[in-house]
């Protein structure tokens, strides 16, 4: 009898153990979130690297010249190398940002090193939803490998939805100690109102360090985004 009590007992020890160290591990893991959510946007340490490996998202339609106008007024010599990144369906994108890369090249005080990517879409348009869950999971493990590959200490997106499996790796990365990434997400001045999708999960999960807006409007209704009026410039 004694021995049958002191089983029970010495399994709900156990098991009470196991609880506790899992209710131990989530408080850990929640103060690390929050330790991350309070650093993002913070400035960068002093002797930190003169120049920052810099992903760049790229997307169809005018994302990409939004981007490569506000590649053109940015220090390449911090930002470098650069890794531009675009959908797997998406070849007038890198193409453009080969084109930007050539054009900066020329310039004999400018030492460049650019990489060209591709990166699978968790869902084509008209895509089914059924079909879109085993693309959606190749997309997650092709981004995670990208970004083991690259490490970016920079990334720069502006609203294409290939940016989100990206970003939220980086916030993954950050949480574990793997490596810390800067995000910063300019939203594209075609968003006058409301925010994209992509901007807004950035937004609301706080994932983004650093969040601009064209217009006084989204600041109004944003609060935590800068407001920088108008990025586009001629290019």
């Amino acid at each position: 009898m004694e021995e049958g009590c002191s089983c029970i007992y010495s399994r709900m020890a156990s098991r009470f153990s196991i609880g506790l160290l899992m209710i131990l591990a989530i408080v850990l893991l929640m103060v690390r979130v929050l330790y991350v959510i309070y650093r993002c946007g913070k400035p960068l340490p002093k002797g930190v690297s003169q120049s920052f490996t810099t992903l760049i998202v790229l997307g169809s339609g005018g994302h990409t010249a939004e981007m490569l106008s506000l590649l053109s007024v940015l220090r390449k010599d911090r930002f470098t190398p650069r890794f531009y990144i675009a959908a797997a369906t998406d070849n007038m994108s890198l193409q453009k940002a080969r084109s930007f890369e050539d054009s900066v090249a020329e310039k004999p005080a400018v030492k460049e090193a650019s990489q060209f990517m591709q990166i699978y879409r968790s869902r084509e348009v008209g895509q089914s939803y059924v079909t879109s869950v085993w693309t959606t999971i190749v997309a997650i493990v092709h981004a995670l490998w990208l970004m083991i590959r690259i490490r970016p200490q920079v990334i720069l997106c502006n609203g294409p939805g290939t940016c989100i499996p990206l970003c939220v790796i980086a916030f993954v990365f950050k949480v574990l100690g793997i490596r810390w990434s800067s995000i910063f997400y300019v939203e594209s001045v075609a968003r006058v109102k409301k925010l994209s999708l992509s901007g807004l999960l950035l937004y609301k999960l706080r994932i983004a360090d650093q969040f601009f807006v064209q217009w006084p409007q989204l600041h109004k209704k944003y609060p935590r985004a800068h407001y920088v009026g108008c990025l586009m410039i001629e290019f």
